[in-house]
Order: C-alpha cells, then structure tokens, then sequence
C-alpha cells in the first residue's frame, strides 16, 4: 500500500493524474467517473450536509463566507475551493484551516489504496480519474474523516459535469456569470447559465446572486422545471451604505419578505470591494434561512478571509494582490483600487493565454500610465507579447519582463521609489507566484 510522509507527497501523487489545469484544450468532461469513485469509497459525501455553490464570479468568496458562518454553529465544516494560492491543503479546509496532515495522510492513503490494481479501463470511458476528479474526492474523504457535521463545496469549472456535481445538498448557490471558459461551457451567457445551473437539484433551494437577465432568465426556467424555491438576491434584499477601506467592507443589508430573521443587518467583511457586499448578503440570506441567529451571522462574516482577493498586503511598497481575470472582475479590482489609493499606483499584469488582455487592458487605464507585463508563471501557458500589444494599443507605456521573478521585483523596486502601492493582477497564479516571493523575501 503506497503511504504518505508529508502533504508534498500526496501533492506529487495526485499529480500522476491528468490536470486540465495546466491545459488550455477542451477535455472531455464526464460525470460518470466521478460516480464510480463515489461508489468505490462509499459515497463519503453522504455522511454531512452539503452547501453547493457555482459561478463564475464571487464563488470562491461566497462559499468562504457560508463556510465561517456555519463554523460558529455547526463545527466541524468543512470547505472544498480552487484554485490554491500556496498549497493545495487550502482547498481542503476544516473550520477555516489548511486541513492538517493528521487527516489529509491517511485520507490519501485510502485514496490511494482504492485506486490500487484498477486499470483506466475499469473506469468509465476507458480513461483513469483526472487530478482534479482525485482531489474532489480526496476533499470527501477528509470531510468524513474529519467528523464534518457540513461542508460548503464550490464547483471547479461550470457545474453540470463538474466533478463536485455527485453531491445532493441541503442548498444550491449560483453567483454572478460571465462569459469564461467559452470553449468548454459554450460562447454565450445563456449556455454557460445552463451549465451553472445544472447543479440545481429537485426540490433543493438555490439562491443566485446573478445579475445579468439572460443568465438569471436560464437559472429561474431552471429552477422551475426542477421544482426548486429560488431565492433571487435583488428581490429578496436591498444593500445600502457601502463603505471600503483597507481594512474590509461595511454595508448594511435590508431583507424583504424573510420567514425569519430581522428586516436589516449592518455588516462586515474583511474582503474588500462592492462586490463583496452583495457576495456577503447573498451569504446571509443562505445562513438566515437556514435557521442561524443574525449576530452569528455578522460575527462569521467578520472573520471569513480568503486571499487574493483584493488583499491588501501593508509594506514597503503596499501591495495589493487580486486574482481577476476577466474584464469584469478587472473593473471591479480597478474601482475598488482608486477608492482606497485615488492617486493610483504601479501595475504588474500577467495572464493565461485564453484570457483577453485587450478588454482587460482597457478597464485599468485608470491605475497607471506604464505597465510591466510577465507570465503568470509556468504553470498555464501565456503570451507576454499579446499581453504587451494589448496593453501598448490602450496608450500604456509597457515594459516586458518575461521571467516572472524578475518581473515581481522590477514592480516592487520601482513602486517603492515612487512611494506608490503595486497592483498585481490578470490571474490566479501570478498573485501567487508574487505571495510566494513576498514571504520569501520577509522570512
């Protein structure tokens, strides 16, 4: 039986496995296998509560803030998110922490021991289980091993057919969609709200924070013919009073028509930005329904964090780490970032090359004149030449570093000359390439 002396190690195993992470192709998504391996450890899932939470915006975010309310009435919870910054422990969190090697090693080991002796072909399409199907699972198994009473589990990519989609939960999430992974989920709004909605389950409540109508027309037609209550965030609440700064966003929530719960809430969140607002209240919506007292709420939100999420890191220079990769969530980075430093600053940009420079050049014309562009490190391929045309052709003056590293610290020397905070974003994996060499740099 293979067995397992550190995380590292299971990181290292989980890695033999095929990870459409590092890909830029259309896999070939399927559910089946994930239904087999569900079968083959005796549906670990099954033995706590589930919250289940997609979109393409704000998910990440969202299931963190569901997951640390919860955490104050109901321990253990577990949450199951992606991607990780660091280290792949922090998808798999028990109470708000890294799961620890005491469960993670033995959950890998079952893991492992379950696979062992199966060839692809005993699986479902002739095909061995994917990373990330093995990951998911490995999050189930630790969510059972640790005793979780629940577990809030965010969809890795669409919904449908992702592989977190073999649960049957207690409520469905649906936050804002964009147009993202069009050549997986389909090139238009509607398509990829069908896709987010295909882990609406019958019966089950789902609650959408969606905005845009298309997308909220395919969630509500959705959520019909599956006979599940919607519960629409702008018809059920109304938020007031957004204030950020650099130390969280306060707001206050008013609910409307509620079976429980008082009519307005003043709240707090460490996240930082408008978006976080309506992420939060579309949390306590979730929580107040679900029976749990309003200062439980607003104690929970106060203490959810997750990085790289307009997280602000103090020093010499400021440096504000925000993982958005799509025009939208650009914009918002770009607003969220003049309010607090309305004189702008230093901008290091990278990102996948699927993503679209040019629309997310435009959106941060605002923050600065110059730009240094890089890789958003190795792991997703990248064009930094695109990515500087884009940014030259938006009237930046733009200088290419290609070597991430170098690119990190040209942005940190000339932010600190120029007494300016430096914002890094375009991607996931640039944001943590660049927290990486910070807590390198500061031991």
């Amino acid at each position: 039986m293979e067995e397992f002396a550190c995380a590292d190690a299971v990181y290292d195993f989980l890695n033999r496995f095929l990870n459409f992470e590092r890909k830029l192709e259309p896999p070939a998504y399927r559910l089946d296998r994930m239904v087999a391996l569900k079968d083959l450890f005796g549906a670990p899932d099954e033995t706590y509560r589930a919250v289940h939470v997609a979109g393409s915006k704000g998910k990440g975010s969202t299931a963190t803030m569901i997951a640390s309310i919860l955490s104050l009435v109901d321990p253990p919870v577990g949450l199951y998110t992606s991607p990780h910054l660091l280290h792949f422990t922090e998808r798999i969190a028990v109470n708000g922490d890294p799961v620890g090697d005491g469960i993670l090693l033995p959950c890998a080991e079952e893991l492992a021991a379950g696979l062992q002796g199966r060839a692809p072909e005993d699986f479902p399409g002739g095909e061995a289980p994917t990373y990330f199907e093995l990951l998911t699972m490995l999050g189930f198994l630790c969510f059972r091993k640790a005793g979780c009473k629940r577990a809030v589990i965010e969809v890795g990519l669409g919904g449908r057919l992702d592989s977190t989609n073999v649960i049957t939960p207690e409520v469905c999430v649906i936050t804002p969609i964009e147009l993202e992974h069009t050549e997986l989920l389909g090139d238009t709004i509607p398509k990829i709200a069908s896709e987010k909605a295909g882990i609406i389950k019958s019966g089950i409540p789902v609650y959408t924070s969606a905005l845009r109508p298309d997308a909220l027309r395919v969630i509500r037609d959705t959520a019909i013919r599956m006979a599940a209550p919607l519960t629409v965030l702008d018809e059920a609440a109304e938020i007031g009073d957004v204030r950020i700064s650099a130390s969280g966003t306060s707001f206050t929530a008013r609910f409307m028509d509620r079976r429980s719960g008082p009519a307005s809430l003043d709240l707090v969140t460490p996240l930082i930005g408008e978006v976080q607002a309506r992420n939060a209240t579309l949390a306590a919506l979730v929580a107040l329904d679900l029976g749990i007292a309003s200062d439980t709420i607003a104690e929970g939100l106060r203490l959810g964090r997750l990085r790289a999420r307009f997280e602000i890191i103090p020093g010499n220079p400021t440096v504000v780490l925000d993982g958005a990769h799509t025009p939208d969530s650009v914009r918002a980075c770009a607003a969220d970032f003049l309010s607090i430093f309305p004189l702008g600053g230093i901008l290091l940009f990278g990102c996948a090359k699927d993503k679209d420079p040019i629309a997310m050049a435009g959106e941060l014309s605002g923050i600065s004149g110059d730009v240094i562009v890089t890789r958003p490190g190795t792991f997703k391929e990248s064009d930094v030449d695109a990515i500087a045309e884009a940014f030259a052709g938006k009237g930046f003056s733009v200088r290419i570093e290609a070597d991430t590293q170098k690119a990190i610290l040209a942005a940190l020397d000339h932010a600190a000359k120029r007494n300016a905070p430096l914002l890094i974003t375009g991607s996931f994996y640039l944001c943590a390439e660049a927290a990486r060499f910070l807590e390198g740099r500061n031991g």
